[in-house]
């Protein structure tokens, strides 16, 4: 069987000529019959099995595999390779994937649409399995995997993938799945690589690509918000139950101190070592876990916080991972290092730093920022509101946003509540704004638009701000600013009043909840302050619709 190979590099014509003569070659010793052609030369099969070129290609869609040209300059038996691991072509590609993002909500199930209809297009089979704020939905099946040619995961925090040992697995963040599936998937069969794991049991399987640190915070944060929500939630109802001293010795033995005892001693306890440990296991897989969980409790014992957690969790991470690099051991010892050997000098090296070297200094550093937080009345409550409200709409779910909400989230450790409202304040005012707009502004919208504003202003209640992105991305330069103004007025409103919310989550869902939040009117001026002023920048700003003839 002979494989069409197309060489599409505009401008490259002389190093199209030398990828042709190599590919050529390499063939010969490989014994495979390919057919070389060159766009340049006007000779384009209209189905290539390979295509070297870039990957946005017009011909991409089409080919069976893409690979860049200087790899194949570099390597052109690798790329040759592809060749014989593609499935046949009267078979239809296979692919499953996993979506996920740090809170697990809107992002997660955008990602997953995007690459059910980027497979349409394409006329792929796929799977997508979405990592949610609930856990797995519909979680893809061992037979699934094993018939898969490829494996995509577009996911802003880390996941599991020891299921994949031995697959081609390709790993994006959810972004490029949003905006264009398609192009996801071609770009993952031409560059994943095999994902290591299948040939020691037990061990922590390598991972694909390496992430920053803030894909590690995220994750960590995601791990975290479940403790948070829930200590936070047993609080509120032992206030709503017990009054303002339920918490107090006197109250001892009643079911309002029990909650008490069970939200703050249980859940909010476990709040930093939660972020340290799943900080440390997005590094170096599960052998991170312990020693993240360890050095998160001796931040905690310290006072360092949240602050000492994050720090526990990368040198946690970090050192495990660099253990895991230096430490070699004949293949039937192997099964010890992530059971034993990892954990047990991961902790020892990050307990060690902690308390000689890391935990008082943070701690001092945290408590300066609780004091001054605390402290905070006037204009300098008002600038933090306007920061936090701002960063909350400037990229809706993308790295400011979450970063504002996981600076705002971390600090409900130390018992700092004020930032956590403002910030959820902010982000529910763009989709309740941009819904009321479209009602003040009728002729500004178009009825699809107009259609979908009673999901968006849903959205905006849930504190989903990415309810919002719709109208965002079809006119970007006059939509964002309005949300900016509108999140940074309810944020700085917020700050003003004094707000503090315990729970970081659920939007207008968990206001009702007796304790959850204090000055509940001032509370909801700020939320209507910024949603009108959302809607009427929009509705001023938007352009007026074409009038048809």
């Amino acid at each position: 069987m002979k494989h069409q190979v197309l060489i599409a590099a505009p401008g490259r014509d002389v190093e199209a000529v030398l990828a042709a003569q190599a590919l050529a070659k390499a063939a010969r010793e490989a014994g495979l019959e390919i057919d070389v052609h060159l766009e340049s030369a006007g000779d384009a099969p209209a189905a290539p099995a390979l295509l070297v070129g870039a990957p946005d290609h017009p011909q991409a869609a089409q080919a069976a595999q893409v690979v860049a040209l200087d790899a194949v300059l570099a390597d052109p038996a690798a790329a040759l390779a592809l060749l014989s691991a593609q499935p046949n072509a009267a078979q239809q590609v296979r692919v499953v994937a996993i979506t996920s993002c740090p809170t697990g909500i809107a992002h997660t199930f955008m990602a997953a649409e995007g690459l059910q209809q980027g497979a349409a297009e394409l006329g792929h089979a796929i799977r997508v399995e979405t990592q949610g704020s609930v856990g797995a939905g519909t979680p893809l099946t061992a037979q699934e995997i094993a018939e898969a040619d490829v494996v995509i995961i577009a996911a802003d925090r880390e996941v599991d993938r020891a299921r994949f040992a031995g697959k081609r697995v390709f790993a994006s963040n959810t972004k490029p799945a949003i905006t264009g599936g398609a192009a996801l998937i071609t770009r993952a069969l031409a560059e994943a690589s095999v994902q290591a794991g299948g040939e020691t049991a037990g061990a922590a399987p390598a991972k694909a690509e390496r992430t920053g640190p803030y894909k590690h915070l995220m994750t960590g944060v995601s791990f975290m918000l479940p403790f948070v929500v829930a200590g936070g939630l047993l609080i509120a109802l032992a206030f709503a139950l017990g009054g303002i001293h339920a918490n107090d010795d006197a109250a001892a033995g009643t079911l309002a101190h029990t909650l008490f005892e069970i939200g703050a001693k249980g859940g909010f306890a476990l709040i930093v070592p939660a972020l340290a440990g799943y900080i440390a296991y997005s590094i170096a897989d599960r052998p991170g876990i312990a020693p993240g969980m360890i050095g998160g409790m001796i931040a905690a014992s310290q006072g360092a916080g949240f602050l000492g957690g994050i720090v526990a969790g990368f040198i946690a991470g970090y050192g495990v991972e660099a253990l895991n690099r230096a430490i070699r051991l004949p293949r039937n010892l192997a099964g010890l290092k992530p059971m034993l050997i990892l954990p047990l000098l991961g902790t020892l090296i990050t307990g060690l730093l902690m308390v000689y070297a890391v935990g008082t200094p943070v701690a001092a550093v945290l408590s300066f920022l609780t004091e001054w937080l605390r402290g905070m009345q006037g204009s300098s409550a008002i600038a933090l509101g306007l920061i936090l409200g701002a960063m909350m709409a400037f990229d809706m779910g993308g790295p400011v946003n979450k970063a504002s909400y996981a600076f705002s989230v971390g600090l409900i450790a130390s018992q700092v509540y004020t930032p956590m409202a403002a910030t959820m304040a902010a982000g529910m005012t763009p989709p309740l704004g941009i819904a009321l707009a479209t009602v003040l502004f009728r002729s500004r919208f178009s009825a699809e638009e107009r259609d979908g504003a009673g999901a968006t202003a849903v959205l905006g209640l849930a504190f989903i701000t990415e309810g919002a992105i719709p109208f965002a991305a079809r006119d970007p330069l006059r939509m964002i600013p309005a949300f900016v103004a509108g999140s940074a007025l309810a944020g700085a409103i917020s700050m003003a009043m004094g707000v503090e919310l315990r729970v970081p989550h659920g939007g207008v869902f968990v206001l009702p909840i007796p304790g959850a939040v204090t000055h509940l009117g001032a509370y909801a001026l700020a939320i209507a302050a910024g949603t009108l002023t959302t809607a009427l920048l929009a509705g001023l700003l938007r352009r007026p619709l074409p009038t048809t003839a």
